[in-house]
């Protein structure tokens, strides 16, 4: 309606306002629940052309175009303000449409350009944990709901397997890893654990062998004794010291923070790691072997959470491929004048022009960081894919800076497409308990927090009942249904730039803003279906109630809501509708009787309107990859 009204008032404007004018000038919104009205035209762009007050502008309007569309039954203004109130015919039309099409609110498929999407990209070091699955599920959901706006959609990630963290891991496996009694280091095979939790708990093995090390040498270093530490680091603590005197307790903890990773950097377990590195980026054959052995491992056991999860990817790219690109691409750059070289040999980038600093791109040992690894990434990402008319990077907001300056350099670099790469900055997820810390193993895991919500909304649902005639495999499906559908929409239903508290329990609760809320209503729809035996046709001539007419006026948002959803890449907007949807429905359910409507016209109707909201309940939960059940 608002494009048929946005085309009459454009192709009408010399004869209503004497005047052409442009479409940007036409603004709707949706109507206040205390006026009557289904839409509303802001008139205030046109009080000038008419030369009249605001509330005559709307009558001249509002009669202009009751007699050209003939679906706008009647109008009423306030305040300047143009309420229309649309036909009877017009909502039934809607409600039709809504039955009849497979694909209501999605747009062509690949009718749009191609989009990529990243998300998860896990370091190889430890197993995936909550932090991942608020960026799992976002990611996912937003390739959905770009799909379902037509795009042709890249779901990928970069697996972060190299690095200094990696040999951290392995260092420590080799190290601290104990022999069975056939000579054996542990392995999945010989533990029976996951692969990814393995090589996670040397990363934490790693961490805490560390932080004994370091306690060492600071204690050495207080009693001046120094060992084989560098000049410059014994220079910096002894500066460090002296500036510890007379500052407060703030300062003072600053100061010594500085002082302790000083002493890290100068550990032999910190320094071997560091080495370990170089002779990986060198091919060293027995470093390589045992990194592609732990890698492996890792794999296996991320395949098996990314099942859980009901998550997949087009597409993979490994750190170990892409940052040989980007130094690659940076030793261009040098030629180029784009980067330059300190004395210590590192490549850096100024970027004070653009308000901001040096930006590292090569150690002094010629080592690669983050940064060089993601350009090399971007570069080899539109090669695959020249098609590519952009990038949803889908990383935590503690990366802005990060992808602020990779977006820059990109630019700088002369890559054009450097301005269709997007940031999709998301907050971080907290416990009741604080800051989770993978180095301290203080992570909530994610496979041990799948389990868990799935045991719980078995344990809901079997005190509940109704799971009569269910076989035990159905009865299985419809727990993990429930339990990640609840962690999913819990994840999701919050805008992806607000931090949030994680609390599990409430994520499976059946009443509230809840998955398993929103689940329980279609598979109510569905228990009603089938006890009617069909889903209801269409009789123009049928009477409509207000809460049927509100029903399906919120139905016929639901391709705005995709398209603004995509526009802003934010599942949320997907979530908070279906939740008012199912409210609507509710009422609707309460108050008007369906099934034991004794007048046959009325009563398909509303098995219409439920099955038409079933299918967008279907739809809606689909785009946030959550599964609806049919019983519960």
């Amino acid at each position: 309606m608002e494009q048929l009204i946005r085309k009459t008032l454009v192709n009408q404007a010399e004869k209503l306002f004497g005047s052409p004018i442009e479409e940007k000038q036409i603004q709707f919104q949706l109507t206040r629940k205390e006026f009557e009205g289904d839409l509303t035209l802001v008139v205030f762009p046109f009080v000038k052309l008419l030369k009249c007050s605001p509330d005559q502008a709307a009558e001249k309007i509002g009669s202009f175009l009751t007699q050209e569309i003939e679906d706008i039954a009647s109008f009423n203004v306030i305040k300047g303000f143009l309420n229309l109130v649309l036909s009877k015919a017009y909502w039934i039309g809607q409600l039709e449409k809504i039955g009849e099409d497979d694909q209501f609110g999605f747009a062509r498929p690949e009718s749009k350009g191609t989009m990529m999407v990243e998300y998860s990209s896990p370091n190889t070091n430890k197993p995936l944990h909550l932090g991942h699955l608020r960026n799992i599920f976002l990611g996912y959901s937003v390739a959905e709901i770009l799909k379902a706006n037509g795009h042709r959609v890249v779901k990928t990630q970069i697996i972060n397997d190299r690095g200094i963290h990696i040999c951290k891991s392995m260092l420590a496996w080799e190290r601290f890893s104990p022999l069975n009694e056939n000579g054996e280091r542990e392995n999945p095979s010989n533990t029976g654990m996951k692969g990814d939790k393995l090589v996670g708990k040397y990363y934490v093995e790693f961490d805490k062998h560390l932080k004994q090390e370091t306690e060492e040498l600071l204690k050495d270093w207080e009693k001046g004794q120094f060992g084989d530490a560098s000049a410059e680091s014994i220079q910096k603590f002894n500066e460090l010291s002296d500036a510890m005197q007379g500052k407060d307790e703030k300062a003072g903890k600053a100061i010594r923070d500085k002082i302790t990773e000083l002493a890290k950097n100068e550990s032999s377990l910190m320094k071997d790691a560091k080495s370990m590195l170089i002779k990986w980026e060198a091919r060293d054959p027995e470093t390589y072997l045992l990194w592609s052995t732990m890698n492996g491992w890792v794999y296996e056991g991320f395949e098996t959470t990314y099942r859980q999860m009901g998550v997949d990817f087009d597409h993979l790219y490994y750190e170990s491929d892409t940052y040989l690109i980007g130094k690659d691409v940076i030793e261009k750059g040098l030629k180029e004048g784009v980067f330059f070289r300190k004395e210590d040999g590192s490549v850096w980038i100024d970027l004070s022009d653009e308000g901001l600093d040096e930006k590292l791109l090569l150690r002094s040992d010629g080592t690669a960081v983050y940064m060089t690894q993601d350009i090399g990434t971007a570069i080899d990402r539109f090669k695959d894919y020249p098609d590519l008319e952009g990038i949803t990077y889908t990383v935590g907001n503690e990366q802005d800076y990060h992808f602020k300056v990779l977006f820059l350099i990109l630019k700088k670099m002369g890559y054009s497409w450097a301005d269709s790469c997007y940031h999709l900055s998301y907050g971080m997820v907290d416990l009741p308990s604080g800051k989770m810390k993978s180095r301290e193993g203080t992570v909530v895991d994610a496979d041990d927090l799948m389990a868990d919500v799935i045991a719980s909304a078995k344990s809901m649902t079997q005190e509940r009942g109704h799971l009569d005639g269910m076989s035990e495999e159905e009865k299985e499906k419809l727990y993990a249904q429930i339990g990640m559908g609840g962690l999913k929409y819990y994840l999701l239903k919050v805008d992806p730039k607000k931090r949030m508290l994680f609390n599990p329990e409430e994520s499976i609760e059946l009443n509230g803003n809840t998955g398993p809320f929103i689940q329980y209503a279609y598979a109510r729809i569905q228990s009603l279906l089938r006890k009617a035996g069909n889903h209801g046709k269409m009789n123009p001539n049928v009477e409509l109630l207000a809460e049927e007419k509100e029903l399906i006026k919120h139905l016929s948002l639901f391709p705005q809501t995709v398209s603004e959803a995509g526009n802003t890449h934010s599942p949320a907007l997907i979530c908070n509708y279906a939740y008012e949807l199912v409210k609507l429905f509710n009422q609707f359910y309460q108050n008007i009787p369906i099934n034991s409507e004794s007048k046959q016209e009325p009563k398909e109707l509303r098995l219409y309107l439920s099955y038409c909201t079933g299918k967008v309940i279907r739809s809606a939960m689909k785009l946030n990859g959550i599964e609806v059940p049919q019983r519960m």
